[in-house]
């Protein structure tokens, strides 16, 4: 039903923007020159003030219909009992039901329940098509009597664009502020039941707790240190990687491949950055993580199944296109006078590249690697299949280490609650990963702040 009625929205918007235009289109015939604004403004203004407010009830009402259909359920249910878990379960019974789902026989207060719901909520479904389209319609009729030859149709509509971009940056502000809000809640939670210094500087990570009483399990121990640096060991090794190689892929495409080069490798640079990355994990996991293995063994090394080594080798294959179309801007956005200058003065290109581009460029260069280690510290999938979940506080790139995205992936696996420190330590680790990634952005901006050079 939402489906249909946001076809139905994009309908009536057209519409509403063909009525609007013809409107105005008769009214310029009339008119003429006296007219404020052109035909295409009156169509946009009527469109607007017939698609965006049924556009924004409808996401008020879905947003609320579940809320206040299960309100009216459980108010209709005699005898519920207190506990808040057991209303619940017995409301999850009746969506079950009510939606053919039924894993054991129903009582009839439970079939009827079911009922009602199915019945309250397809009123409610059809209740809001005829709710937006009456909405629409009179909107439609007003809109449309204001448009005169003197009405400011123009300014009216950017006055509505210019609310509609304030609307969505307030909801992006509000979004990163419950975000970081509710980090810094629930990690206060976790500090509360397990000291900072513990978490910060301990050495040993065994997060596995009993839950409940009759649960066997370890005491638990949530030093985050091997887990910092494993997630810092496989983002060095992908750095390594990717830096040097996107790098001159850059200088290559930008000062010496042909455009027949260009033309090919250009486009399957960014295939790369398109692949999804559990895509990549199931390359470490099946291709280099068992070559890796052959080529130990033919050495005689030791190489774990799961290895640092092969995860951070495969991330920074994925960050390549990254560090490479980044370079590759900043390069580019050097001005061809001091390349042409350089070169009349008897530098190669290889001494221009050295001595004037990438001088001229590194802000920009070093903003894109800054940007990729932010990459490598937040990825997940890669790290997930093929680095392991064991926290080992080790150098060794051929051991295996798990990272902090592991880590929280991990922890919240499955029905848990927020009430133990088990659950509560992701908010923990994903606190400080989110205070480490805002840093390395905000360095990257300060430095491509503070060395970026203005050239006339």
């Amino acid at each position: 039903m939402a489906g249909l009625t946001f076809l139905l929205i994009v309908a009536l918007t057209a519409i509403a923007y063909v009525v609007g235009r013809a409107t105005g289109s008769r009214i310029l015939a009339r008119h003429g020159v006296a007219m404020h604004s052109l035909p295409g403004y009156h169509g946009a203004f009527v469109a607007a003030w017939v698609g965006i407010p049924a556009l924004v009830l409808v996401l008020l009402w879905l947003l609320l219909q579940g809320t206040v259909v299960d309100n009216l359920i459980i108010g209709s249910i005699p005898d519920l009992p207190d506990d808040v878990g057991e209303v619940q379960l017995i409301l999850s019974e009746i969506k079950n039901v009510a939606a053919g789902r039924i894993f054991s026989e129903p009582t009839a207060e439970i079939e009827a329940a079911a009922a009602r719901y199915a019945a309250w909520s397809t009123i409610a479904r059809w209740a809001m098509v005829v709710v937006v389209l009456a909405l629409m319609l009179v909107a439609l009729f007003i809109a449309r009597s204001q448009l005169s030859h003197r009405y400011r149709a123009r300014n009216n509509f950017e006055l509505v664009l210019s609310g509609l971009m304030i609307a969505c940056s307030v909801v992006a502000i509000a979004t990163t502020i419950g975000i970081v809000a509710s980090l810094v809640f629930e990690a206060s939670r976790f500090f509360a039941l397990v000291p900072i210094t513990d978490f910060l500087f301990g050495l040993k990570w065994e997060p596995q707790i009993a839950l409940r009483e009759d649960q066997i399990a370890g005491a638990g121990a949530f030093g985050a240190v091997p887990v910092f640096a494993g997630t810092l060991l496989v983002a060095a090794i992908a750095m390594l990687v990717a830096t040097p190689i996107g790098l001159l892929t850059a200088i290559y495409l930008g000062e010496f491949a042909s455009d027949t080069v260009r033309a090919v490798v250009k486009p399957i640079m960014e295939i790369l950055a398109g692949v999804p990355t559990v895509v990549y994990g199931f390359f470490a996991v099946l291709t280099v993580a068992p070559a890796m293995r052959q080529a130990g063994g033919l050495i005689g090394i030791g190489v774990s199944p799961n290895s640092a080594l092969a995860a951070g080798a495969v991330m920074g294959i994925m960050i390549i296109p990254f560090i490479s179309s980044l370079s590759d801007d900043a390069l580019n956005a050097v001005p061809r006078a001091m390349r042409d200058g350089s070169l009349a003065l008897g530098a190669t290109p290889g001494e221009t590249m050295i001595r004037v581009l990438l001088p001229a460029a590194l802000p920009g260069i070093v903003g894109g690697i800054l940007l990729g280690v932010s990459r490598a510290i937040g990825e997940t999938m890669i790290v997930l299949m093929a680095a392991g979940l064991i926290a080992r506080l080790t150098a060794n790139p051929l051991d295996s280490v798990t990272t902090v995205t592991v880590q929280i992936v991990t922890l919240l696996i499955g029905d848990t609650e927020f009430d133990s420190p088990k659950t509560l330590a992701a908010f923990a680790l994903g606190l400080v990963l989110f205070i480490v990634t805002l840093g390395l952005n905000v360095v990257a901006l300060r430095v491509v702040r503070k060395y970026r050079e203005q050239y006339d």
